[in-house]
């Protein structure tokens, strides 16, 4: 218990008893009141001893914006990404809350449409992980730069960190798709000055032992490498955000 908890409880019971001790009605009564007395100050104690104390650090809550990749598409819920990622937290002693705000399917046109909303949540830092399903779908890569631009700047401006994540274009839409497509990325991280993973599914991509059948989501081996790739970004990400929690 905590002593200043137990010295609260310490000082009711001695009041207690010094009100009693002028005007007692009978020994027995006296004896039942006191234990009475004890007791209640005793669960008070533990009560105290319960609520956190003013100003204690809660832990950071970290929001995930991206698609099927962050989403954990075909994996058990505790595969996916952000639940892997919340686990690894925790073993490098980080306390975090990853907020999943992975939806399958989408685009980095459906990730600015939404990211008002998502920041909703509060979070202290973000990630943002979109653009394979831009790719996938051969979408031309400047829509792809101000959906993205716009997203980073209304994180920017709601005063929080950022990780912007990468992707590649896939090899069959060409050299010159690719060199533009594969561009915005570093771009943009270099504009809004935030830092920058450069590829999500490095180490994964093209290797079917760590794929689903599809070829193009990782399974749950696939998602551990990501994670163990790309934490040293989250933590760095999250050692921003604790300072600039401790400023405010």
């Amino acid at each position: 218990m905590d002593p200043i908890n137990s010295h609260r409880a310490a000082s009711l019971t001695d009041g207690a008893d010094r009100a009693v001790s002028s005007d007692r009605p009978s020994s027995q009564g006296y004896v039942a009141f006191s234990r009475l007395v004890n007791a209640a100050a005793l669960a008070l104690a533990v009560l105290l001893s319960a609520v956190p104390p003013s100003g204690a650090a809660q832990p950071l809550r970290l929001l995930v914006l991206g698609d099927s990749l962050t989403a954990g598409y075909g994996l058990a819920a505790e595969d996916a990404f952000t639940a892997r990622l919340g686990a690894a937290l925790k073993a490098a002693g980080r306390d975090a809350t990853v907020l999943n705000a992975g939806v399958s399917g989408d685009t980095t046109a459906g990730g600015r449409a939404r990211i008002g909303w998502a920041l909703a949540d509060r979070p202290d830092a973000v990630i943002v992980e979109l653009g394979a399903n831009d790719g996938l779908r051969g979408l031309d890569p400047r829509a792809t730069r101000d959906n993205l631009d716009a997203i980073l700047a209304t994180v920017r401006a709601a005063g929080l960190p950022v990780l912007l994540t990468g992707m590649l274009a896939p090899p069959n839409l060409g050299r010159d798709y690719a060199e533009d497509f594969n561009a915005v990325y570093p771009r943009l991280a270099e504009k809004h000055g935030v830092p920058f993973y450069p590829f999500f599914l490095a180490g994964v991509a093209a290797r079917p032992e760590l794929n689903q059948d599809d070829g193009i989501h990782p399974n749950a081996k696939g998602v551990k490498v990501i994670v163990e790739r790309i934490l040293p970004y989250v933590l760095d990400l999250l050692a921003r955000a604790g300072e600039r929690a401790d400023r405010s």
